[in-house]
Order: structure tokens, then sequence, then C-alpha cells
């Protein structure tokens, strides 16, 4: 599995993420999206109404390249933040067999490259990155 134990449990609690995508004129676009890991594949699902139509979707045509956060706050006394950044490449599926997602359809698929995390593992202080 891609994803560390501490980190499928956190990102099984969150229903949001945020997609950053390159337009074709190079400048980035972050889009609030739903999302799924799928286990099987080791990939990052994401689906949403009307997902083929979106600038997002068109984006992933010129340059595959994303990055992927969902963070939260646990507390706000003591502040405590906690998250995941995943960076990789992503596809724009039209008519994928094997999606997660939970809308039918078309979906953005990431592959991650690099996952960032931090305040998710209780044994972990500080961010911690790694290469997959």
């Amino acid at each position: 599995m891609l994803f560390t134990e501490h980190e499928v449990a956190y990102l099984a609690t969150q229903r949001l993420g945020r997609l950053a995508t390159v337009q074709p004129n190079g400048t980035v676009q972050a889009s609030p999206v739903g999302f799924t890991v799928n286990d099987t594949l080791d990939t990052v699902d994401i689906g949403g109404r009307d997902m083929a139509a979106t600038q997002k979707f068109r984006n992933l045509r010129v340059n595959q390249q994303v990055a992927f956060v969902v963070d939260d706050l646990a507390s706000v006394d003591p502040w405590t933040v906690r998250g995941i950044e995943i960076r990789g490449t992503a596809e724009a599926l039209v008519d994928p067999t094997d999606s997660a997602s939970r809308f039918d359809g078309p979906i953005i698929r990431i592959h991650p490259r690099r996952i960032i995390s931090w305040g998710i593992n209780p044994d972990q202080a500080g961010m911690k990155g790694r290469d997959v």
C-alpha cells in the first residue's frame, strides 16, 4: 500500500480536498473537490458533477502535473493542524472501469509521486515527506 495506515485513516475521515492543476497559459488553478482513495490502484480518484466539462479536467490535456491537499484543524486550543499533500501526475478518464469515486462518470485519477503529511501520526512530530 502506497499510503501509511495513519494517512489512510485520516483521508477516510475527510470529504474535500483542493486540487491544483496548471492551465494552458501556465497559471495554476486550485479547485475544491470530492475524492476517494482507490485502494486497489493506490491512487486518488476525484469525481463530481459534469467532471469532463470542468477546466481542471481540460487542464490535464496540456499538463498532467498536479498537487492535491487535504487538511483541517484538529483543535484550535491548542492550535493543532493536520493534513496531507500529494504531488504527482493525473489523468483525465472519460469512462473509467475501476473508479473508486462516489460519482458515476468521468474522473481525475492522481498517481502520487511524493506524499507529505503532518499531524496525522501521533508518534511523528513535524512534516514527513517521502517519494513513492
